[in-house]
């Protein structure tokens, strides 16, 4: 039987994990998550993680994995993704791998973008600002040294943000222009990647409605669940998109209508930012989905590429 690499990206309510999931049963696969919050355990309609039916019939790799009260890197990523990948050949299956983290679709794809190290005094000046001045204030600051970063990192990212300004400070060079020289080296696996891609503004509706229905399914339970458990939630976790914004409204800023259209907001301002990234990444098969067209169709047209490409 014939064993294929495969990644599949997308922005953000894409359709992309349905894709994955039916290029998997086709192939014989197993998936591997390329996303920083599905990693989180009990943060599951904020994620949008698969179904469960989904997860029994096909193997889901770096799903549920750690608790929300913990950090998670991308080193621990990548690590558990190249055990994952190895696990999955020496079954002799095909490794569909699905997701929208840039970061960690960079470092799949290229290895771990290292930089100066890390330098405590700067960022302990940094995390004051952002305490005394809000986010929004360190984001600004991002956007007017290094637009293409500012782009691609959350508003609610304080991790990035911070390290994003501190290496500027250290090096004087934007971390995305030291980004782009490392994404030059030839990829880590022989993958062929397939990216979903359809217009932006059927691509807000679809993000709109996925808003509508994940707070259908409750997600402000959820939110209200995980902060009533004994161990806080990660700086991570908290600034997941859905997380934070209903997380500000329960400490009573602003009306869950407010809430619900910053998530909204938030999610097509991601979305923009996963575009950005994208277009850096080399060797893309590029599958523009019509508005009415169904994921059996998709699925024809990305095994089509896949035959064509190995």
């Amino acid at each position: 039987m014939n064993r294929f690499m495969i990644i599949i990206l997308g922005v953000t309510a894409s359709g992309k994990g349905r894709l994955a999931f039916e290029t998997a049963k086709r192939l014989n696969g197993e998936i591997i998550s390329i996303d920083s919050m599905k990693v989180y355990r009990r943060m599951d309609i904020g994620t949008a993680k698969p179904p469960v039916r989904a997860r029994r019939e096909i193997p889901y790799h770096l799903i549920d994995i750690v608790e929300p009260s913990e950090s998670f890197s991308v080193a621990r990523f990548l690590s558990l993704a190249d055990d994952a990948i190895e696990q999955i050949i020496n079954r002799d299956k095909s490794v569909i791998a699905v997701g929208g983290t840039a970061l960690y679709l960079k470092a799949l794809l290229y290895g771990l973008f290292k930089g100066p190290s890390e330098d405590e005094r700067i960022r302990k000046k940094l995390q004051k600002r952002a305490e005394d001045e809000g986010l929004e204030a360190l984001h600004k600051k991002l956007s007017e040294i290094d637009p293409t970063a500012a782009r691609n990192i959350s508003i609610n990212d304080v991790k990035r943000i911070i390290r994003a300004l501190e290496v500027f400070e250290l090096t004087g060079k934007p971390i995305s222009s030291l980004q782009t020289q490392f994404e030059n080296r030839a990829t880590r696996h022989n993958w062929t990647i397939i990216g979903l891609r359809r217009d932006k503004e059927i691509e807000s509706k679809r993000i709109n409605a996925r808003v509508k229905k994940m707070m259908n399914d409750g997600l402000l339970d959820e939110v209200e669940s995980l902060l009533a458990e004994e161990k806080p939630l990660s700086k991570q976790a908290r600034c997941a998109i859905g997380y934070a914004e209903l997380i500000d409204y329960l400490n009573s800023h602003g009306s869950l209508e407010e809430a619900v259209e910053k998530i909204k907001k938030n999610t097509r301002r991601l979305a923009k930012g996963q575009r950005t990234w994208f277009k850096r990444f080399r060797d893309v098969h590029w599958l523009d989905a019509g508005e009415d067209e169904n994921t059996e169709q998709l699925l024809s047209r990305a095994l089509e590429l896949v035959d064509k490409t190995t």
